[in-house]
């Protein structure tokens, strides 16, 4: 491996708490909002605006809905889950609860849908650097990682190249993978590629997060090649970026 990269460790999470969080909301593949009498199912119906709200799109029909054009505004709780997109035990990545005020900023679409927003009054993640709260202020200014819209499918395609992910086990220094135990590729961010080692049946040992680090951060997902070829210390080679 080259000097210019930075040794395997146990994984940290990278970025701020805040930057975190709205990579989590990026990613999360369950998000569930609660208001005072009613549960609505938003995956995939939320996004983060860039004036840095939380907006979310309620069927026109729905009880939430309906409660909210009735009383203007409504208390909220949403909370938030990232899984890996590859197959392991406990997939699980992070979680988020955010809690404040939903009001109507109005229709949207055909169906059409209630658009609400919520006015954040107190935010936290759980994830790798453990539970942390997030000020509304920092959430509303930060920005997500710069992989995170394509992450799922650079991660998967990954898995499915056994030369890499043999040779990215190989960069797991002994005293961090216990005989036995199988490796999954947990995470991809700019600061590098996370795996989960997972120990043999059996074992009473704890599963473990371990960090490859690149030796620059990303920018971009157009840099992941040269990156990990770096990382791997192998000539460049094919593209591995999102298909247009």
């Amino acid at each position: 491996m080259s000097g210019n990269i930075p040794p395997a460790t146990v994984a940290v999470a990278a970025g701020t708490p805040a930057e975190r969080l709205r990579t989590l909301l990026v990613a999360a593949d369950s998000v569930t909002l609660l208001t005072p009498t009613h549960r609505a199912e938003l995956t995939g119906r939320h996004r983060v605006g860039p004036d840095g709200r939380l907006r979310v799109e309620l069927p026109a029909d729905s009880g939430a809905a309906r409660e909210l054009a009735r009383e203007g505004d409504l208390p909220a709780v949403v909370h938030a889950a990232d899984l890996a997109p590859v197959p392991m035990p406990d997939r699980v990545r992070g979680r988020a609860t955010l809690t404040g005020w939903l009001t109507v900023e109005g229709l949207r679409g055909r169906r059409p849908d209630l658009v609400a927003v919520l006015h954040l009054a107190t935010a936290g993640i759980t994830d790798t650097g453990g539970t942390t709260p997030v000020d509304p202020d920092a959430f509303a200014t930060a920005r997500p990682d710069p992989l995170a819209p394509a992450e799922t499918e650079l991660l998967r395609r990954l898995a499915t190249d056994a030369s890499t992910v043999e040779q990215l086990t190989g960069l797991v220094p002994a005293r961090l993978r216990p005989a036995d135990a199988r490796i999954h590729l947990l995470r991809l961010d700019r600061a590098g590629i996370v795996l989960r080692v997972q120990a043999p049946a059996g074992s009473t040992a704890r599963a473990h997060d371990v960090r490859l680090p690149f030796a620059r951060p990303l920018r971009d997902p157009d840099q992941l090649d040269a990156r990990l070829d770096a990382l791997l210390g192998r000539p460049p080679r094919r593209a591995l970026r999102t298909r247009g």
